[in-house]
C-alpha cells in the first residue's frame, strides 16, 4: 500500500524472504501417523508411502516432517528423544595421544599432519558440462510453460546430485578423522573472502565450511577435542 498517514509517507510493505524455500508439512502424534510393520510411512489423508530408510530409528519418534526440496524430492525427518551418548558405544576409543592436524586446500582437499594427502573430488567441475547443457535448455523454454518447469526441475536435480555427492564425501572423511583421533585441529579459513576472488568456483566446490561444521558437531557428540588454528 502506498499513501500518507498522519503526515508521513507510507511505503510498500517489505517482507523478509525465507532462506529455506522448501515445502514442508509436520505431523505430530495427534495426527495419527505411524510406521507400519512393512516399513512404510502411513500419513493421514495420504495413506501408506514407500520409504527408503537411511538408518534404523532407535526409538518411536514423536513427530515427522515431510519435506519437498527444489529438485522435487521428498524427505521424512523424524523427531526422537534419545541419549546423545548412546552412539559412542559403536566406536572403539582412539589412543589418548592420537591427534591430527588438517591443512585444507584446492590442489588437494586436505593434507594431514601425518603426511596423508586427500585428493579433491571436484564434484562441480566434473558435472560442469552437464549443468551447462541443462541450463541452456532451461533458458530456451518459454516462461510460464510446462516445458520450462520440467527444464527447471532438471537443473535443480543436477545441482542436488552434486551437493549430495559433496556432502557424502564430507561425512565419510569427517567421521573417519573423528573416529580415529582424540584431538583434531584445522586451520580457520576466511572462506567468505576467498569466495570473492578468482578462485570462487573452486572454493565453493570444495565446501570447506560444511566440512568444518561436520567436524565440529561430531567432535562434540563423541567427546573429542576440536580446535581451529
Amino acid at each position: 500500500l502506498k499513501g500518507e498517514r498522519k503526515g508521513k509517507k507510507v511505503g510498500a510493505p517489505r517482507f523478509k524472504s525465507r532462506k529455506d524455500a522448501r515445502q514442508a508439512i509436520r505431523f505430530t502424534a495427534n495426527a495419527r501417523w505411524k510406521i507400519t510393520g512393512r516399513g512404510r510411512l502411513s500419513l493421514p489423508k495420504i495413506g501408506e508411502i514407500k520409504v527408503k530408510w537411511s538408518r534404523v530409528l532407535p526409538v518411536t519418534p514423536s513427530s515427522v516432517t515431510v519435506i519437498k526440496d527444489a529438485a522435487g524430492r521428498y524427505f521424512a525427518s523424524f523427531v526422537i528423544d534419545t541419549d546423545p551418548g548412546t552412539d559412542q558405544t559403536r566406536w572403539d576409543e582412539p589412543e589418548p595421544d592420537a591427534a591430527i592436524g588438517i591443512d585444507l586446500g584446492l590442489t588437494h582437499f586436505a593434507v594431514l599432519s601425518d603426511g596423508t594427502k586427500i585428493d579433491s573430488p571436484r564434484f562441480l567441475r566434473r558435472a560442469e558440462k552437464k549443468l551447462k547443457k541443462a541450463q541452456r535448455e532451461l533458458s530456451r523454454k518459454q516462461k510460464g510453460s510446462r516445458n520450462r518447469a520440467k527444464a527447471r526441475l532438471k537443473v535443480a536435480r543436477a545441482h542436488a546430485k552434486v551437493a549430495d555427492a559433496r556432502k557424502e564425501f564430507h561425512h565419510q572423511l569427517s567421521t573417519k578423522l573423528i573416529r580415529e583421533n582424540q584431538a583434531v585441529a584445522v586451520e580457520d579459513l576466511a572462506v567468505y573472502g576467498l569466495a570473492r576472488t578468482r578462485l570462487a568456483r573452486s572454493v565453493h566446490d570444495a565446501g570447506w565450511s560444511q566440512f568444518v561444521a561436520l567436524l565440529d558437531y561430531k567432535a562434540q557428540r563423541y567427546g573429542r577435542t576440536f580446535v581451529k588454528v
